[in-house]
């Protein structure tokens, strides 16, 4: 999974322009907000879209969405499980 969370990664960082973090940077299970990445409700909006336009996977469930985002293992997880093929 780690290549996967690699990717994942690049990709959080990407879509929230993130440029002075490495995705080596980034712990698996280092929470994305709060104390974790320091990310907000404004960055939640981004990885939602993140998650519809590279897995075709549309979070609308605010619950659900503070569960997909607490880790990068919890997203990729997430992803594994739900998305489109």
């Amino acid at each position: 999974m780690e290549d996967k969370n690699l990717l994942l990664k690049q990709q959080i960082l990407e879509a929230l322009n993130m440029e002075d973090i490495k995705p080596e940077d980034i712990l698996d299970d280092q929470p994305l907000f709060g104390e974790g990445l320091g990310l907000d409700s404004i960055d939640a909006l981004e990885l939602m879209m993140l998650l519809d336009k590279h897995y075709g996977i549309k979070l609308t469930d605010r619950k659900e969405s503070r569960e997909v985002f607490k880790s990068v293992n919890a997203m990729a997880k997430y992803i594994e499980e739900n998305r489109k093929k």
